[in-house]
């Protein structure tokens, strides 16, 4: 009898071992049909215009980039705000920016910040076991304490400010601006040069979890500090001197990213890695810098170019808020120009859908927009809200209604069919009633949404 149990129990020990092994095997072989969860590189351009890029057609070569749109899908219509830091509030929370007050870049002293309240992208993507880090441009809050870690970032490193001397690293009123992990630093070098030294030195020391990198360059943005051998090349092409600087930043910048971008296939991750690239807003026109630095800056009569779109960086125009993006996938993405309409805000429950998570903040309005980017017929009604300093718009394919608002007049509206005329030269509001009187009223909708306290900042 004791024989029996002794053999009894050997044979439920056996079978257990064996049943956890098959438990364990289907575990991994389900893990295996899923796939790896991808890596992910946001790369983020600094007032790049339209017609900034090879790939556009522009006399400034841009290979690197080039090779990502020829190797992946080109957003044709991705939407941001008319400015910066409302575009980066957008990609970390997944809504407009002026739900929480930001619709002008955070400048100055302010003490505007990211809500603790909202959900960010790197705090979702923390749950999904993702290390996350942030080198280059923050803008989402001035001090320390309310730079990249505050909101859930791992790592960071570069500048908390909107604009910078390439070489002090300050910000334009002087205020100290360099920072790794929130503590201020001193280096010595050019911010393009630092910035993507410090990105592949973590992805030679991170782990073996997947990632979040999200890489804000300050090119093209002024002030303009590149060296010869980036402008030579420019210097018979462009009749302006700054608009020479302007090339050579954004030669600059693409030279870099090819580096970090070799990087990653060296570590064997590029297989695995979606890459994002995108501009901040649109270009723009010049920059008359008088007290700015100290006055150590020339003016600059002419920077970017978004031809053939309308206007510049800060108004709800084309030129301003439909910007170059790129969604690069090695292996499953193919080659295509996407005309979906995609806003900035919808990136981030596109990425949390690919790392794998089953749910969303309940604070996110964007959509996941995945099949709208991997399959171009995907049915992709969407419907896109953005507020500038004094305009808004709302986009809902092919139709696009601006509202301008003046302090003593009444506001003015304006409709145009975008996808007929691209370049907003003929203004329909009284040719389409019943569009305008739609259109309008979902307009009125998204404004009340808006916090009631907006910071309007400075135009830079």
């Amino acid at each position: 009898m004791h024989n029996f149990n002794l053999g009894l129990l050997f044979s439920l020990v056996l079978l257990m071992f064996v049943g956890c092994k098959q438990v364990k095997k289907d575990q991994v072989e389900k893990e295996a049909e899923k796939g790896e969860a991808p890596n992910f590189l946001v790369i983020i351009a600094d007032d790049a215009g339209w017609n900034d890029f090879s790939y556009h057609g522009s006399k400034i070569q841009t290979p690197v980039i080039d090779s990502l749109a020829q190797n992946g899908v080109e957003l044709d219509r991705f939407y941001v705000a008319p400015t910066c830091s409302p575009s980066r509030a957008s990609l970390l929370t997944g809504k407009p920016a002026s739900r929480m007050g930001i619709v002008a870049p955070i400048s100055g002293r302010s003490e505007l910040t990211l809500p603790d309240s909202v959900t960010t992208l790197p705090q979702a993507l923390n749950k999904q076991n993702y290390n996350t880090a942030l080198f280059g441009k923050w803008h989402l809050g001035l001090k320390s304490e309310t730079g990249p870690q505050a909101y859930g970032f791992d790592y960071s490193y570069g500048f908390l400010h909107g604009q910078i001397d390439q070489y002090t690293h300050k910000y334009k009123n002087g205020d100290a601006s360099w920072h790794r992990n929130g503590k201020m630093i001193e280096e010595e070098g050019h911010t393009t040069d630092l910035v993507t030294n410090e990105a592949i030195k973590w992805l030679e020391e991170k782990d073996s979890s997947p990632f979040y990198m999200q890489v804000g360059y300050s090119a093209p943005h002024f002030p303009l500090q590149e060296e010869e051998k980036w402008q030579e090349p420019y210097e018979n092409i462009f009749e302006e001197n700054s608009r020479v600087k302007y090339a050579a930043a954004m030669a600059h910048m693409d030279y870099s990213i090819g580096l970090l971008l070799d990087h990653l296939k060296k570590k064997g991750l590029a297989e695995n890695t979606v890459v994002i690239f995108m501009s901040d807003n649109g270009a723009m026109e010049d920059w008359y810098p008088k007290e700015q630095y100290d006055g150590k800056f020339e003016p600059n009569p002419v920077l970017g170019s978004n031809d053939p779109l309308r206007d510049w960086k800060t108004s709800n125009y084309e030129g301003a808020i439909r910007v170059p993006a790129i969604v690069n996938w090695n292996g499953k993405l193919t080659k295509k120009a996407n005309s979906n309409y995609i806003s900035v805000g919808d990136l981030m429950p596109t990425i949390l859908h690919l790392s794998g998570a089953k749910s969303l903040p309940k604070s996110v309005e964007g959509k996941n927009a995945w099949k709208a980017i991997s399959e171009q017929e995907a049915d992709w009604g969407n419907s896109i809200y953005i507020r500038g300093h004094l305009q808004e718009s709302l986009i809902q394919k092919p139709w696009k209604l601006i509202r301008t608002r003046y302090l003593k007049y009444p506001a003015e509206f304006e409709l145009y069919n975008i996808e007929e005329d691209p370049e907003e030269k003929e203004n329909l509001i009284e040719h389409h009633p019943d569009i305008t009187k739609q259109l309008k009223g979902d307009l009125e909708e998204e404004f009340a949404k808006d916090s009631k306290e907006v910071n309007l900042g400075l135009k830079r």
